[in-house]
């Protein structure tokens, strides 16, 4: 470690002490290293991630993927990559098909196939792919291969089959004793009755079967219990995907059988985390290390679910914002529960702005502290946003713009110069801002008629506005508009808002009556640069139209 004053300290050194979520998690994979056995060093660190493909993946699903991606970056940091690491997600698609989910088509068809493993339910949106469990594993897979994450995809139902989980399974069946004592206490009267760690796979049916095991054979490797349909007894072995494990189960499986070292999962999962951590130590391994995020809500504050198809889906988060914007929320207070709706975009891809913007300022150790440069593993790009997504939202409001050329047609005459071409991600910026607009502030658009004492005001800032020379900067148009609203009911009384001259200051209520009179809003942009890129003209017609609605 270096002294102080002697030299800057390395980005190793200020990766150790860096408060950054990562980079917390990522110290306790180095102290988990220190504690190997010296004659069994790991020269490898794996990371998973867990999916469940019984529904369409969300975007919690990509949250886990970018949030563990940030791990396994400051982990490299911290040990200057001299330690190869791997992130593998994990598709749990040999799961049985307990309930049809709500958001797809063929329900009736797909019913047909319940308690079968997702990978022998037929596929429901079309003949493409080999079933309802590969069909969504497609789909994740596509979408994380958009985002760029550097990962391995894995399917329990080919890790079952091909044998890959046979060594782990049979330490499962030799260690069958202390397993069902960690998971019997956590049931009721009536699963226990009926808890094993093994489920077959129904030879005649292909139904994973939820059955007591009736005898176990460590030597020879199979399990014995009765058909639930034909009362006759079944012997199978546990290896070669004639049988899954529970859910608890299966999870310390993979766990061992893969060598994992870290896995982050949700709060609702701390119980199973704890159980699972059992059984592994039980198999004679430790668990991974790992912390529990909290949950995504939808509009209703309830939990976000696959199967009911409620939150944000990706596609439409990409529809109205750029991921990076989605990866700022996914690494924002991970054990703090946050409201997943399409009311949290846009201050997430102007927050976005503001910290690449930050991260030029920032010395390298605020800089490790930033969002973005966790989002870009330390490459964060140079920022090119003249225009905040705030303010194209109320261009495109107070212009009712149907298309990116009315736009562009302000934001040339505000910055000169830029263009489409100039500034690619500003027109990106400009195609979400119309679709947002339309989908959500238009069907909401409500204004309000002015009081006898705000139409005064309105009249006074209209007149003062057309006094101002037509290329006034923002500052000049906010110091009129402040000087407007400096009178009753809009003086702040707080006393917090005078001006170096003592003049008082203005309260929020004259700038929420400008948006929501003039604009049919409840907040908006800084009203001077607002009006700077629409036009002093074109304020002034728009105050003359909130006048003339009134009169």
């Amino acid at each position: 470690m270096t002294t102080a004053g002697a030299q800057t300290p390395s980005l190793r050194e200020l990766a150790e002490q860096s408060n950054a979520w990562p980079f917390e998690e990522a110290r306790k994979i180095v102290a988990r290293l220190k504690k190997a056995p010296k004659n069994a060093p790991k020269n490898e660190v794996i990371f998973e991630t867990g999916y469940g493909p019984s529904g369409l993946p969300h975007i919690g699903t990509f949250g886990e993927v970018a949030r563990t991606t940030m791990v396994q970056h400051a982990f490299r940091v911290l040990t200057s990559d001299a330690i190869k690491t791997r992130l593998i997600s994990f598709s749990d698609d040999m799961d049985g098909l307990r309930k049809v989910p709500d958001n797809v088509p063929n329900r009736d068809m797909m019913a047909a196939h319940l308690g079968k493993p997702l990978t022998r339910v037929p596929d429901p949106f079309s003949n493409e792919h080999p079933s309802f469990g590969a069909a969504n594993n497609a789909r994740l897979r596509t979408f994380l291969d958009r985002f760029g994450f550097d990962y391995e995809f894995a399917s329990s139902t080919d890790y079952y089959c091909s044998g890959r989980f046979d060594e782990t399974l049979l330490r499962m069946l030799a260690a069958y004793d202390r397993v069902m004592a960690i998971i019997l206490p956590t049931l009721g009267p009536e699963r226990r009755a009926t808890y094993s760690p093994f489920l077959p796979i129904s030879p005649r049916t292909g139904v994973v079967l939820q059955v007591p095991m009736i005898e176990r054979n460590v030597a020879h490797g199979t399990v014995v219990y009765i058909d639930p349909d034909t009362g006759e007894k079944v012997e199978t072995a546990v290896t070669g995907g004639r049988v899954k494990c529970q859910w608890k189960a299966d999870w310390a499986l993979r766990w061992v059988a893969l060598g994992i070292d870290y896995e982050m999962a949700g709060k609702d999962l701390i119980d199973s985390v704890k159980l699972s951590g059992e059984i592994c130590r039980a198999l004679g391994a430790n668990p991974p290390e790992g912390f529990n995020y909290e949950l995504f809500l939808d509009e209703q504050g309830q939990k976000i679910s696959k199967s009911k198809g409620n939150g944000l889906t990706i596609d439409e988060w990409l529809r109205y914002a750029s991921p990076e914007s989605l990866s700022l929320f996914m690494y924002r207070d991970p054990k703090a529960a946050k409201r997943l709706y399409f009311d949290v975009i846009p201050r997430h891809v102007d927050d976005y702005q503001q910290y690449l913007e930050a991260y030029q300022r920032q010395d390298d150790k605020q800089k490790l502290a930033n969002p973005v440069w966790h989002i870009h593993a330390g490459k964060p790009p140079k920022p090119d946003m003249p225009i905040a997504f705030a303010m194209l939202l109320t261009l495109v409001s107070s212009s009712n713009a149907e298309n990116a050329e009315t736009l562009w047609g302000f934001i040339g005459r505000y910055r000169p110069g830029v263009t489409p071409q100039t500034h690619p991600n500003l027109d990106a910026l400009v195609g979400y801002a119309i679709h947002y607009y339309r989908d959500f502030v238009l069907p909401t658009k409500r204004f309000r008629e002015p009081t006898d004492v705000e139409r005064a005001a309105l009249t006074d800032l209209r007149d003062a506005l057309s006094q101002l020379p037509a290329h006034a900067s923002a500052e000049e148009i906010q110091d009129v508009v402040y000087e407007i609203g400096r009178r009753e009911p809009f003086l702040d009384r707080s006393g917090k808002g005078k001006t170096k001259d003592g003049k008082p200051g203005v309260s929020l209520e004259w700038f929420n009556m400008l948006y929501q009179v003039l604009l049919g809003q409840e907040k908006g942009p800084r009203f001077g640069s607002f009006a700077a890129v629409y036009g002093l003209e074109n304020t002034v017609e728009m105050i003359d139209g909130a006048l003339a609605r009134s009169a």
